[in-house]
């Protein structure tokens, strides 16, 4: 009996539905983060924006999107520029010091070693260093 209630095209509309919540749920989320983030926006012109946001929310998010969708850019394209800046810096501590991961020191000490240019203490000393 549900099922023939609850056709095919009930069920997109549902989906359609849905989704379109999600969404719009999404945009808030986006704009709200934007309000929060933004450099150039005083105290008081971030409440403002906020209040007008909660109090007309479809209103509120079109107009924001039309007055500071330019700004929205910006903000992302800086932050993304920033993480690509900081990427290389995480690669390199990750990494280690010149590319060499402490495996490779402690590969090259024992090495040193074996030749007879550093003793055992240096090479304890040394290998203590590159593992940390």
């Amino acid at each position: 009996m549900i099922a023939t209630e609850f056709g095919t095209g009930q069920v997109f509309l549902s989906m359609m539905w849905f989704f379109l919540f999600f969404i719009w749920i999404w945009v808030l989320v986006r704009v709200f983060a934007d309000i929060v983030s933004s450099r150039d926006l005083s105290g008081w012109g971030k409440a403002l924006w906020t209040v007008f946001v909660i109090v007309l929310p479809y209103l509120g998010v079109f107009v924001y999107l039309v007055a500071r969708g330019e700004k929205m850019h910006e903000h992302a394209a800086d932050a993304a520029q920033a993480q690509d800046a900081a990427n290389p810096q995480y690669i390199q501590s990750a990494v280690g010091q010149n590319g060499r991961s402490p495996a490779d020191e402690v590969t090259k000490l024992a090495a040193l070693r074996a030749q007879g240019v550093i003793d055992d203490a240096e090479f304890d000393r040394a290998k203590a260093k590159a593992l940390s």
